[in-house]
């Protein structure tokens, strides 16, 4: 059975210190931009911070939605690729993504969507480095269903709340 490296989240771990956003602008842009972060970390209330990454899942609607076939997936490592030369920033791709994964970048208006750095990550190493281990990389059956963990992060950050606080915690007072 063919493995590939996959990215798990932790997300009760998750501090919001942001390096891995720092790491993945680094390693992208060769500077820090967290608005062109192929990772994000979502704060959407006080206290609660939301992973934010490619799932890839296993049929790949975005891949699949693409009008203009941008999009592919890496026969090695199975991260999704954006040819920046095709797109042309419909935004189709982030409407067929169950968790609305890939945005498009603040410099060029393309669709922007985790690579993997290659199968190396680079915010799992600071996560991991700084020793929360909110993400870290495993490698993993291709075939197992992904999509579970393609949600949006208000969906993500409901169930965290619940988690922490109960359902009590969501009541508005």
């Amino acid at each position: 059975m063919e493995r590939t490296v996959w990215i798990v989240r932790d997300h009760l771990r998750c501090t919001g210190c942001r390096r891995c956003e720092i790491a993945c602008s680094l390693h992208h842009e060769g500077w820090i931009w967290p608005e062109a972060s192929r990772i994000r970390i979502f704060m959407p209330f006080p206290g609660l911070e939301v992973i934010h990454l490619c799932a890839q899942c296993d049929d790949y609607p975005c891949v699949e939605a693409c009008p203009v076939e941008a999009l592919s997936v890496d026969e090695r490592t199975k991260a999704v690729l954006v040819d920046r030369e095709k797109c042309t920033g419909c935004g189709v791709c982030i409407d067929a993504c169950p968790g609305q994964v890939p945005f498009l970048h603040p410099k060029d208006g393309k669709a922007t969507i985790c690579d993997l750095c290659g199968g190396d990550p680079e915010c799992v190493k600071v996560c991991v480095e700084a020793g929360y281990r909110a993400i870290y990389a495993v490698e993993e059956e291709v075939n197992v269903n992904r999509k579970l963990f393609a949600r949006p992060p208000l969906e993500v950050a409901r169930d965290i709340a619940v988690n922490l606080y109960g359902e009590k915690g969501l009541e508005v007072v």
